[in-house]
Formats: structure tokens, C-alpha cells, sequence
């Protein structure tokens, strides 16, 4: 495991977030350090995208403070949060089937083969492609070809490109949002193998999921939301899996269900 801060990385501290009748987020604090992997888990409706949605700036939060590195931030954007190298992945992953693995990489980003740039400047493909095989291989990504159209990788290579594209920009912090979801076992493997290493590489992560088995797994610390306020922080390397489901329930489920402390293999909430 990779060292870790003690100061956070990241820093929410009594976090609220209201749409109109609906109170997403109550005083919820969250915090994640620089080579750290925390789990954000909780029940359908529990506040974890409207979380991670407020982290990236695709909405501000209506109260409580946004810390950064140690600085109080004021976050109105998603250029603001971008600003603080912080990218996020969601399920969706954002990738253009038509588009190759490097084009995809680049996708707005383009190198310039002119000096002065441009709407009208060459793309400097001989850069961009050996820049896209550098990050590619430093998180250890097999891929047939980077100039293989995106539409005919798995799923598990559709990831980790779009995780590669987060973290290609000197990002500090990255929050993936169920990033082993419909993925197969091989494929699941190759995408924890791979947040194993953005944790070695210093970078905080953030993985939010239904699959407890691949947040016990890959996991330092296990966040727990229910109705929009925290219920628990945990060691995942301590911890229980009845007491994971216990915080994200508020019920003994995990004995009445028949789960068992050491078998997390088949539990998805």
C-alpha cells in the first residue's frame, strides 16, 4: 500500500445539498488522501452521486466547506474543479466508439503540429501517440493497438482508457464512478489491478460501487451514506462485511440475510 498524508488531499467538512423538496445531503464530511483508496457505498438514494457530483462540479454544494490540498476552495464549475487536477469517470465512460484509443485520449486536448496552434493547426499525431503509449504503459494497460477504434475493445479495456484519460493531465485525484459494473471476472480484475496502481503512482481515488467484494478488495477506507448523511468510516482492512451492511442498511441484515463476515463474493447492495 502507498504511503499516504496526513493532511487530506481532499477535504468536505459538513456538506449539504438541497433539490427543491429534497434534501440530497445533510452535514455529510468526507475526506481522501493522496495515495489512498476510498470506498463511497450506500443504497440507491443514500447521496453518493449527488457527492461525487458536487466533488466534480457538475453542481455546487448549497453549505459547508471544500477543501483542497489544505486550502478552502470555492467550487462553481467543473473548469474549477479541473483546475485542482480532478477528474472523474462515470459509467457512461465518455469514449467515441468511432474515434481511436489515442484520438480518445486527446479528445480536446489535441497537440498542435504548429507552433502557434489554432483552429486550423495540424494535429501533431507522432506526439500525441507516443505520449497516449507512455501513460498506457506506465499503468501497466494492455491494449492491442492504440489506433484500434474504441468499439472494439471489452469492457474492461474500455475502462481502463477512459481511466488513462483521466489521469494523463497530471490529475491528483480521481473518482470512478462504478467502474466494475456489467464487467466480467477477467475484466473486473484488470480494472481493480489498475486502481491498485494509480494508489502506487500517489493519486487519491475515490471508487463508488454496489460490489462490495471489489471495495473490500481494493479499498484503505470504506465510506458509508444512508438518506443523504453519514453512517460510518471504516478500515476496510478491520472491518467487517456485516458491519458494511449494518451502516449502509441501519439493520442487522447481514446475519438475517445469511451473509457471511468472510464471503463477499456474491454480496451487490
Amino acid at each position: 500500500m502507498a504511503l499516504t498524508s496526513h493532511l487530506p488531499l481532499l477535504q468536505l467538512c459538513h456538506i449539504s445539498k438541497r433539490f427543491g423538496a429534497v434534501q440530497a445531503l445533510v452535514e455529510v464530511d468526507f475526506e481522501v488522501r493522496a495515495g489512498e483508496v476510498v470506498g463511497l457505498v450506500g443504497d440507491n438514494g443514500a447521496g453518493k452521486s449527488t457527492l461525487v457530483k458536487g466533488i466534480s462540479g457538475i453542481f455546487p454544494f448549497d453549505a459547508g466547506e471544500y477543501l483542497f490540498e489544505g486550502r478552502l476552495r470555492i467550487i462553481r464549475s467543473r473548469q474549477d474543479v479541473a483546475r485542482l487536477s480532478i477528474e472523474a469517470v462515470y459509467q457512461d465512460l465518455a469514449l467515441c466508439d468511432n474515434l481511436d484509443v489515442v484520438a480518445n485520449l486527446y479528445l480536446g486536448r489535441e497537440c498542435s503540429a504548429h507552433q502557434y496552434g489554432g483552429p486550423l493547426a495540424a494535429v501533431d499525431e507522432i506526439v500525441m501517440e507516443k505520449r497516449a503509449l507512455d501513460v498506457l504503459r506506465g499503468l501497466a494497460v494492455d491494449l492491442p493497438n492504440v489506433r484500434v477504434k474504441t468499439a472494439a475493445l471489452s469492457g474492461g479495456q474500455r475502462q481502463a482508457v477512459a481511466v488513462a484519460r483521466a489521469v494523463m493531465w497530471n490529475s491528483k485525484l480521481v473518482l470512478l464512478d462504478e467502474p466494475t459494473a456489467a464487467l466480467g471476472i477477467a475484466q473486473t480484475r484488470q480494472v481493480l489491478d489498475l486502481i491498485r496502481r494509480l494508489r502506487q503512482q500517489g493519486l487519491g481515488v475515490v471508487v463508488v460501487s454496489h460490489q462490495l467484494a471489489d471495495i473490500f478488495e481494493v479499498c484503505d477506507r470504506i465510506v458509508v451514506l444512508r438518506l443523504g448523511r453519514n453512517a460510518g468510516d471504516f478500515d476496510a482492512h478491520t472491518t467487517t462485511l456485516d458491519q458494511i451492511v449494518t451502516a449502509i442498511t441501519g439493520n442487522k441484515l447481514g446475519h438475517e440475510a445469511g451473509f457471511k463476515e468472510d464471503d463477499t463474493s456474491r454480496v451487490t447492495l
